[in-house]
């Protein structure tokens, strides 16, 4: 992990268990023995400090590595010294940063850098290119900021390649890969190159929306709405810088919430608003002072000292002016510089101090060259034309104003709005599509589990009538059956009824037969025996026959 993102990505979530972990890992310090364990201990700490005590846990961190480094011989124990020390030294130069001192930024974030190149550690390489190219941005160098972001992004997405993603439509969302598009985005937009910042700056938002990243979405509407201010689309702008403030707020994001704040005073002042913009202004400016933001101070300051010049209040206007350009020379944000170098111009003109409007707008130009960024040139240019006009020095008047209307074209020409509505309705299309996505998906699945239900109480229904069509068929042919079997049982009742008939009339004729038979037979055995001598009377003759001899 590295401070970079700690502080702009993570900080956010950690702010209510923040001070029970540092407490714990404290206390784990005095406990541990082994110089590893610090060292894990102490980075750790580092990354989730305040700002101000960075340094209470870097510089023991160093100081533990180095003497760890000067007696190691294996690679591995080598390698986790090296990766630490690096660590440490980007959390020194981010301190530097935020402390204004920038050459002292850039020597460690470039010491960083070293070791983390001889190690090959990607994401402290991705972490310092970034870190790298804010410090240029700053500095107007802006080539070699989009350089550095460009660097930063493509490490990240390599290292997700390396994990497995096949190609770059594979990659995980995540939020540094978010947070680099946003800082890309906001060069382009710098520049006046709208399509590509819009661009950017989606990607960033669409990310950030799917992983949930809270204090990413609100810098995302942030942006967005500084690019529909420039275009003229207040109510646009203020419509993403109140969701940007809602949700600071939420997480409780003190230096975000000063920043919307700021930003929303800006859209009131723009609309002539000026008792709105100062109470925004004022709210922003207290948070600011509160967490020390060096920056954010300065562009309240300035914001302040706005509405009092255009209030007419020159003696209030260049005090929180000056105020205001003293802390950006000192933390050397030279975008911060032209924009005060102009202010302060514009506030001595109107005051009617022509020369020395002449000196610091004629600074101001030349810093908003360096830097390159339209609006810069655009707002210089607009203040010198007036000033050349009052000296009666129309040729460098003319030449001022033709400068003027090519950077406000620049921003703001008709290929650019048509690209940023393009982009606005794709983003909106996007998102719309996605959502309805996945409610399609889901009102799908309803649809399955009915189609499925309703065929499934089909499939039973037709089995029930299969079923009781079977049992019809199986009924009626019992029931044909037991009919069939009735018919063949009184047909062979009737076959027998005929038949008995028939044996009783064969009996009967039998009958009568055998009657007349055996009539013959009696009678011819009446006959017989009429005609054959009694046996009684032949046994008495016979013995009388043998008794007389």
């Amino acid at each position: 992990m590295n401070r970079f993102f700690v502080l702009f990505l993570l900080l956010p979530f950690f702010i209510p268990a923040q001070d029970k972990l540092i407490d714990s890992l404290n206390l784990a310090l005095k406990n541990v023995g082994h110089d590893t364990d610090r060292i894990n201990i102490l980075s750790e700490l580092s990354e989730i400090c305040e700002v101000e005590d960075i340094l209470k846990y870097t510089e023991p961190c160093v100081q533990l590595c180095e003497k760890s480094l000067a007696t190691t011989q294996t690679k591995p124990l080598k390698e986790f010294y090296l990766k630490h020390l690096a660590s440490a030294q980007n959390n020194i130069g981010f301190l530097a940063q935020q402390q204004g001192d920038i050459p002292k930024a850039l020597e460690y974030y470039h010491k960083s850098l070293k070791i983390q190149e001889e190690i090959n550690d990607k994401e402290g390489l991705a972490a310092s290119y970034n870190n790298i190219g804010v410090i240029y941005k700053n500095e107007g160098e802006i080539a070699k900021a989009l350089e550095y972001y460009h660097k930063s992004l493509a490490i990240q997405e390599e290292i997700q390649l390396n994990e497995g993603a096949k190609s770059k439509e594979d990659l995980k969302n995540n939020s540094a890969i978010a947070y680099s598009l946003n800082n890309l985005g906001s060069i382009y937009g710098s520049q006046g190159d709208i399509p590509k910042a819009l661009e950017y700056y989606h990607r960033s938002l669409k990310i950030r929306e799917e992983i949930k990243d809270k204090s990413g979405i609100a810098l995302s509407l942030n942006n967005l709405a500084f690019i529909y201010n420039n275009q003229g689309d207040k109510a646009k702008a203020l419509e993403y810088h109140t969701k940007s403030l809602k949700i600071r707020e939420e997480i409780k994001d003190k230096k975000g919430t000063a920043e919307s704040l700021n930003n929303i005073g800006f859209i009131y002042d723009s609309q002539g608003n000026s008792t709105k913009a100062l109470e925004y202004y004022h709210k922003g400016l207290q948070i600011q002072e509160e967490i020390t933001d060096k920056k954010g101070i300065a562009a309240s300051l300035n914001n302040i000292g706005t509405i009092y010049r255009n209030t007419n209040d020159f003696v209030k206007a260049l005090e929180y002016l000056h105020k205001s350009l003293a802390i950006r020379e000192e933390i050397k944000d030279k975008g911060g510089i032209t924009n005060s170098l102009s202010n302060i111009a514009w506030a001595l003109f109107k005051q009617g101090n022509i020369s020395g409007a002449l000196s610091f707008g004629t600074r101001g130009l030349t810093t908003a060259r360096e830097l390159g960024y339209p609006e810069n040139i655009r707002n210089a240019a607009a203040n010198l034309k007036d000033i050349y006009k009052k000296q009666n020095n129309f040729k460098e008047a003319l030449a001022m104003y033709e400068l003027q209307i090519q950077m406000r074209d620049s921003i703001n020409n008709t290929e650019t709005k048509k690209a940023s509505v393009k982009k606005q309705f794709q983003y909106q299309y996007e998102k719309k599509a996605a959502a309805d996505s996945v409610k399609n998906a889901e009102t799908q699945k309803v649809k399955d589990a009915e189609l499925n239900a309703q065929t499934a109480k089909l499939k039973q229904e037709k089995t029930q009538r299969y079923s009781l069509v079977a049992g019809l068929f199986i009924v009626l042919g019992g029931l044909g059956f037991v009919i069939n079997r009735f018919r063949v049982t009184s047909k062979q009742k009737k076959i027998i009824e005929e038949q008995k008939t028939k044996v009783d009339e064969a009996f009967d004729k039998l009958h009568e037969k055998n009657k007349e038979v055996m009539d013959s037979i009696y009678y011819a055995r009446r006959i017989q025996r009429a005609l054959i001598t009694n046996e009684k009377y032949i046994e008495r003759n016979l013995f009388r026959l043998k008794n007389q001899r």
